[in-house]
């Protein structure tokens, strides 16, 4: 069966947090995380696509952004 193409909308928080978890993700060893090489093409795709349309990865203040990114999309107790 094929599929079509799949979109998928993030906040810019999403975007940035998710960002920096596949930046993780892509430096450890992927081996012990899939038994599946395939896997790793659409993360990979992925990355790629929000290291083109994030211009906060760039910015002075990025650690700043990350971390006020994170915090609001963290569950409020």
């Amino acid at each position: 069966m094929a599929y079509g193409r799949v979109a998928i909308e993030l906040t810019g928080d999403e975007a940035l947090v998710l960002s920096q978890g596949l930046e993780r993700l892509q430096t450890t060893d992927l081996g012990r995380l899939a038994d599946d090489s395939a896997v790793w093409a659409p993360i990979h795709r992925i990355a790629g696509t929000l290291d083109k349309a994030l211009p906060e990865l760039f910015a002075p203040d990025y650690d700043q952004r990350l971390e006020d990114a994170r915090r609001r999309l963290r569950p409020q107790d």
